[in-house]
């Protein structure tokens, strides 16, 4: 029995002694982690700067830092490594990142393809930071590329979190890629309309507006007869901005209803026709010779 503790009490003092040993390692590896929290933060900083400098695209700027801060933490990793664990070599090393790379590409694949799929969005660049943008049912404005996600924020301002994968597979509607943008508006006036003098006040109206576009010239286009209205199409160019879009609609519906008004063309409200018919003379459930008869005594 004293053999046991004996060998008991040898076998924690090993422990003892080796832990003792690679404490100083161990703990010069944390510090190296917590010096290279503060180093990767820098080196964002020092990339920024640089990024800014040499390139006018934000997009590229942004991979340009994630690409620093993201290469730091690897460099004091594997540091860190070689101090806690001196008897590892650089064979050793790359052989447990291959291994290690390949356990994590299973654990996490969904991240890694979001990773990817970031940089990706980044180096192509469909769309840039502030850009207005529509992801299938989600509308909004970009903010920020993660490592996972695209940011947008909605025009109601609400955040959405949009995984990388999805945004690079899924179609993209870039509402401000180009520097103007077209808005149809609708409008009906009476049967009994000049349809050219029509035209031509819709042409002057929306031309005379403040924040539409003289190029590319607006245009009037009658598109159909309606159920009680011919109905036109005013076509005209802003600026591509959301709320710029929306408030000169606005302006272009109020100036439309005033020059209507002031030259008396009018807008038609929906229009019905109605026919009444004698229940007792035509009834559906009656047989057909009496359905015949009382035809034949309306008549009379």
């Amino acid at each position: 029995m004293s053999d046991i503790f004996k060998t008991i009490e040898s076998s924690l003092k090993e422990l003892l002694a080796s832990a003792v040993k690679i404490f100083p390692a161990l703990l010069t590896a944390v510090i190296v982690l917590f010096l290279t929290r503060y180093m990767a933060q820098l080196a964002q900083r020092v990339a920024s700067k640089a990024g800014k400098t040499a390139f006018r695209s934000h997009s590229i700027q942004l991979l340009l830092e994630k690409t620093a801060y993201v290469m730091t933490w690897v460099i004091g990793v594997v540091f860190a490594g070689v101090l806690a664990f001196p008897g590892l070599d650089l064979g050793d090393i790359i052989a447990t990142l291959g291994l290690g790379s390949v356990a994590i590409g299973f654990a996490f694949q969904d991240i890694i393809k979001n990773f990817f799929a970031g940089i990706l969005l980044l180096l192509q660049e469909p769309f840039s930071i502030d850009d207005q943008i529509i992801i299938d049912s989600f509308e909004g404005t970009v903010e920020k590329i993660n490592f996972r996600t695209t940011q947008i924020r909605t025009y109601k301002g609400e955040q959405i979190l949009i995984p990388n994968a999805n945004v690079f597979t899924s179609a993209v509607q870039v509402q401000t890629a180009y520097p103007s943008r077209r808005t149809d508006l609708g409008v009906g006036v009476d049967y009994n309309t000049p349809l050219e003098d029509t035209a031509e006040l819709l042409q002057r109206t929306i031309e005379q507006l403040d924040g539409v576009l003289p190029s590319p010239t607006p245009e009037i286009d009658l598109v159909g007869f309606g159920d009680s209205s011919i109905d036109f199409i005013v076509r005209y160019w802003t600026e591509p901005q959301q709320g710029q879009v929306r408030r000169i609609q606005t302006k272009a519906i109020i100036a439309i209803k005033k020059a209507f008004d002031k030259a008396d063309i009018s807008i038609p409200y929906p229009i019905r026709t109605l026919y009444y018919y004698n229940q007792d003379h035509y009834n559906d459930y009656m047989p057909t010779n009496e359905n015949s008869n009382n035809r034949k005594l309306s008549k009379v």
